[in-house]
């Protein structure tokens, strides 16, 4: 009976390294990174529980020893286990997964975009409604695709990192959310073949994993001429490419460029007695889509993705005025966790630059440096 006993505590112990090792090659791949631009996920191999326990068994010493019913018993055990492991919702408690069906929920987005979002009644409107129509599609001929423009500071990669947070919950630190930066991942323009197969090989490897991988292009302006139009067949109304639809992604860019066209916009409204409220995406997007299609710094210079209508809206983030900028020093002293002191913010909003020279209307650098300034007082 002793040696029953112990055989069947040698065979729990074997079961416990199977799980362990069950664990392991679960964990999400790994990722290789070449020349400044990441490449595709490793992919491994798993193993189910009771086979891989047989196969431990018939290399341990001691397995000459286990009674069959033990035997039989321990991998009973160890399929149950499996099977309760790899259930989806308790993996993904532990594992970041890619729920491939699981809806938005426009309200979180909603309010996320009006209490953080100052100013911006043209890009909240178009992303709530874009992303909230996009999700709900069950089967979208293509892929979204957005392209924001207007001054730094206005909030471009902020609404980035919302949309992104409401996609994805770790938001820009998800496996599923790719951030690339022109100047960090592209640098060379004498390298632009080997950025152009490299960045489709990434998108193609990551959108296998994850159809609701989301892709997002930082300092448009500054990236290389032609670069962006070799991700077009994944931008295109095409089923599938090479056996892989990537109908369910999202593209994002941000860019400087065609700021000065939206400033232009609102400041003749400004000037004709008008509310900033009062301008519509349709004033905007057509001269924002032929400016940055004809501006050869814009990185979507005579592109195909603008040329082919790949891009699905042009979103025009307005210069910021003197009363958004306060909005932005109270909305960084409560993430601080600050009680908001109004003679700091004035203060505060006070220190910024504006124009134009005459009428001061607009900050120049938007909300960028409220934070750093706030740090002085």
């Amino acid at each position: 009976m002793a040696s029953r006993e112990e055989g069947f505590t040698r065979l729990l112990g074997v079961a416990e390294v199977t799980r362990r090792a069950e664990a392991r090659l679960m964990e999400p791949g790994l990722r290789g990174v070449q020349s400044g631009v990441a490449m595709g996920r490793l992919q491994r191999p798993i193993l189910p529980a009771p086979l891989l326990l047989l196969l431990l068994l018939s290399a341990a010493p001691a397995a000459q020893a286990f009674e069959p019913i033990s035997v039989g018993i321990a991998i009973g055990a160890a399929s149950a286990l499996t099977g309760y492991l790899s259930y989806p919702d308790f993996y993904c408690r532990f594992v970041e997964c890619c729920r491939e069906e699981q809806p938005l929920n426009a309200s979180a987005l909603k309010l996320d975009l009006e209490e953080k979002l100052f100013g911006q009644h043209l890009a909240r409107e178009v992303i709530l409604k874009a992303l909230t129509g996009f999700r709900n599609n069950k089967n979208p001929k293509k892929p979204l695709t957005l392209s924001l423009h207007g001054w730094a500071g206005t909030g471009k990669n902020f609404v980035s990192q919302i949309v992104a947070e409401n996609l994805h919950p770790k938001g820009l630190k998800s496996n599923f959310v790719h951030l690339f930066v022109s100047t960090l991942h592209f640098p060379h323009e004498q390298e632009i073949k080997l950025y152009q197969e490299q960045l489709q090989k990434w998108i193609r490897g990551n959108v296998s994993a994850c159809e609701r991988s989301v892709f997002i292009f930082d300092e448009m302006d500054k990236l290389h001429r032609g670069l962006i139009d070799s991700i077009k067949p994944f931008l295109d109304y095409y089923e599938q490419v090479d056996g892989i639809s990537y109908r369910k992604a999202i593209f994002i860019f941000l860019s400087n460029a065609g700021g000065d066209l939206i400033t232009r916009m609102a400041l003749d409204f400004w000037r004709a007695g008008k509310k900033r409220e009062d301008i519509q995406l349709k004033d905007l997007e057509p001269v924002l889509s032929l400016g940055v299609f004809n501006n050869k710094n814009s990185g979507l210079w005579h592109t195909s993705l603008i040329d082919k209508s790949l891009i699905d809206y042009f979103v025009p983030f307005l210069p910021l005025e003197y009363k958004h900028v306060k909005m932005c020093v109270r909305a960084e002293m409560k993430s601080r966790g600050f009680a908001i002191d109004e003679e700091v913010v004035t203060r505060v909003a006070d220190e910024m630059t504006f124009f134009p020279k005459e009428e001061k209307i607009y900050s120049d650098k938007g909300c960028k440096t409220v934070q750093t300034r706030l740090d002085f007082h």
